[in-house]
């Protein structure tokens, strides 16, 4: 947890109240519900339909729901979606073109989306990844318009995380499991002796003033106590790790390293990974029209450079082969973001790691490259061959 202070407990018919009150201010509030043997992210009319006594098991290419004998709504790890899928969704009308009677050619924009999302139960390494977007799509040359008007209205209420899952690395990336920054409420779930309930911090005045209309009580030095000590837990708890060193620098330097042939023979080139990847951004454009000719219609949808047409040009795609597109994925995501956007395109959630049905582990690839950098820098001194780069020692 951060050091702004927690105002306010919430049990259980307050967290119902909160979003009852958010709805009746005209909110769509998105947050965790169980679903098809998931915790999905959809649409809530009450706290009575989060995953309350539902946990999860994952594993590299593994997820599996557990239920809880505390009756936890937050203590299960990150699902298939992203907060991505609200904000940028995965398919959105840019305009309709109509040919008039007299043959002319009538184009119309399709009207803006202006949903007033509140989004319950955004994970800390989920808040960063929002950030992230936020400097792709919205702080750019290159603004997505759609994107602006969906994110500048949404309010989030963060959960701070007490039970990392075995493909968290967020840690390592510089994150955490406390949430610092981007909340309008935090929420830390607590549930012992004393009851079930949660610890609510303000991040913003539409949060002070939300929190006003709901039923609380001050939050006392137990639960704080208790609150702070899951969370410092939970940090020392992360089921992966990134290696310690310059990511940006060992992409660099890996670039004909011999780990990406083995990688690209387990890679299905799916795109699950950048299918459930909250930073992943990519899109393309596609136009339908319907049988008569006479209307027509542009979408842009998420696409991935896992595709084999997402680097075409005339005479073939740039990236044929699945090394190349795993190499561009990897060293997009951990280096060159930086050159782009002025930070990392990986927050730690461990989502790629999870939802990859051949179990290709991002950190285990990291370490990997990293020995085999290592490994070919102590045979360099050994035959007398070129002296590590500064950035390598």
């Amino acid at each position: 947890m951060t050091d702004s202070p927690a105002t306010a407990v919430l049990d259980r018919d307050g967290l119902d109240a909160l979003v009852k009150t958010l709805i009746a201010a005209g909110r769509t509030v998105v947050g965790p519900t169980v679903r098809d043997g998931a915790v999905v992210l959809a649409e809530l009319d009450g706290a009575d339909r989060l995953p309350f006594g539902w946990g999860s098991r994952v594993e590299a290419g593994r997820y599996r729901l557990v239920p809880r004998a505390d009756g936890a709504a937050f203590a299960h790890t990150s699902g298939p979606q992203s907060w991505k899928a609200f904000l940028h969704p995965q398919r959105e009308k840019i305009w309709d073109a109509d040919r008039t009677a007299d043959g002319a050619l009538s184009v119309t924009a399709a009207p803006a989306e202006r949903p007033s999302y509140a989004f319950l139960g955004v994970r800390p390494c989920d808040l960063r990844a929002i950030a992230v977007q936020d400097r792709v799509l919205a702080g750019g040359h290159y603004q997505d318009s759609g994107y602006q008007e969906r994110r500048v209205g949404a309010f989030l209420i963060a959960a701070e995380c007490t039970e990392p899952g075995a493909t968290c690395f967020c840690v390592s990336m510089g994150g955490g499991p406390a949430a610092d920054a981007g909340f309008d409420l935090a929420l830390t779930e607590v549930a012992d002796d004393l009851g079930h309930r949660f610890l609510v911090r303000t991040g913003s005045e539409a949060g002070e003033e939300v929190l006003a209309r709901v039923p609380h009580r001050p939050a006392d030095a137990w639960t704080r106590s208790v609150a702070r000590s899951a969370v410092d837990a939970a940090r020392e708890r992360m089921g992966r790790a990134m290696p310690e060193v310059d990511l940006r620098a060992l992409m660099g330097d890996s670039l004909d390293a011999e780990r990406w042939d083995d990688v690209a023979a387990r890679c299905l080139t799916c795109g699950n990974c950048t299918m459930v990847c909250p930073t992943c951004f990519c899109t393309t454009t596609e136009e339908v029209t319907d049988l008569t000719g006479d209307h027509a219609e542009r979408w842009q949808r998420w696409d991935s450079c896992f595709d084999l047409d997402f680097s075409y040009l005339h005479g073939g795609p740039v990236r044929a082969s699945a090394r190349g597109r795993y190499w561009q994925w990897l060293t997009h995501k951990l280096s060159t973001w930086y050159e782009q956007f002025g930070t990392s395109g990986c927050v730690g959630c461990g989502r790629c790691v999870t939802w990859c049905p051949v179990g290709i582990d991002i950190t285990e690839e990291a370490s990997a490259l990293h020995d085999e950098l290592a490994a070919r820098l102590r045979e360099q001194e050994r035959s007398g061959g070129p002296q590590r780069k500064e950035s390598e020692r």
